[in-house]
């Protein structure tokens, strides 16, 4: 699944080629994939549209209007974007297309077809998509050590279950949770409410910190992005801990332990964190 450092490299990748353009033709190939409004609301008010802006809110892309109205699209597990020539081969799984004006189309791609639009049209209050329910961005000015520890000092459960919580902290997954925990030197199984100020000092330094490395890690042209079919790019070899296990941990030596924590993967040095 995409996480935050993926969802703003395909912000930078895309804004510059779709700002500015006007929707000149929605082809909604399955319905399923707009969670609101219903499909024919959704073409007819999106047609002749000009996007004005891109954004990111956690893992949530969304599209500025002309008029004032928002289309907001989350990936989930599969789904993939790109801006491509009207004449690129299509892929199987190709679920919308919006033509452009003077040429172009941005396709939504999706083969297990988990991911979402909503449409909102302006002075429509967001009660569908869940991003009211976000925690603040792990790059804003609400976010601190202090809210760390009062958000999650009484809790049991375990830290990389609570930094996966998205109305905790929005963006973080199971890939960069891996790599926070391991710059901050915490078990992912530690339970929250056993962490001290130091160890929530070294989550607010490193959380921030790993994620900017992430989205410079992932630095990708269009081009390159385009001819990966928007997949496959997060840079998977600066990884300390994800996916390594049994492999020497980059600071100490110690082979890398793998567990399953909630259903999930989570690698993690025996030595570096506790």
């Amino acid at each position: 699944m995409p996480e935050l450092p993926e969802v703003e490299t395909i912000k930078r990748i895309l804004a510059p080629q779709l700002c500015g353009r006007r929707i000149a033709a929605v082809q909604l190939v399955r319905p399923e994939v707009v969670a609101h409004p219903g499909a024919r609301r959704f073409t007819d008010v999106l047609t002749g549209k000009k996007i004005m802006g891109m954004d990111r809110r956690g893992k949530f892309l969304l599209f500025e209007l002309e008029g004032g109205g928002r289309l907001i699209l989350h990936l989930r597990m599969t789904g993939q974007l790109l801006a491509t020539p009207s004449d690129y081969p299509k892929e199987k799984h190709t679920h919308l297309v919006l033509g452009l004006e003077g040429g172009g189309e941005l396709r939504y791609i999706d083969v297990r077809r988990f991911g979402r639009f909503w449409l909102l049209e302006s002075g429509e209050e967001d009660s569908y998509s869940g991003i009211e329910r976000l925690g603040p961005e792990p790059f804003g000015p609400a976010f601190c050590a202090g809210y760390l520890q009062e958000a999650l000092q009484t809790r049991r459960r375990a830290i990389k279950e609570c930094l996966l919580d998205q109305g905790v902290v929005a963006g973080i997954g199971n890939i960069y949770a891996d790599e926070i925990l391991f710059a901050a030197g915490i078990l992912p199984t530690r339970a929250a409410c056993t962490l001290g100020q130091e160890e929530w000092r070294r989550l607010e330094k490193a959380i921030p910190h790993i994620l900017r490395q992430g989205i410079e890690n992932d630095r990708i042209t269009p081009e390159q992005y385009l001819a990966l079919q928007g997949r496959e790019y997060r840079d998977g070899p600066s990884f300390a801990m994800y996916g390594r296990q049994g492999q020497p941990c980059p600071r100490c030596g110690a082979p890398i332990e793998r567990i399953i924590l909630s259903g999930r993967s989570s690698c993690y040095c025996p030595r570096c964190q506790a």
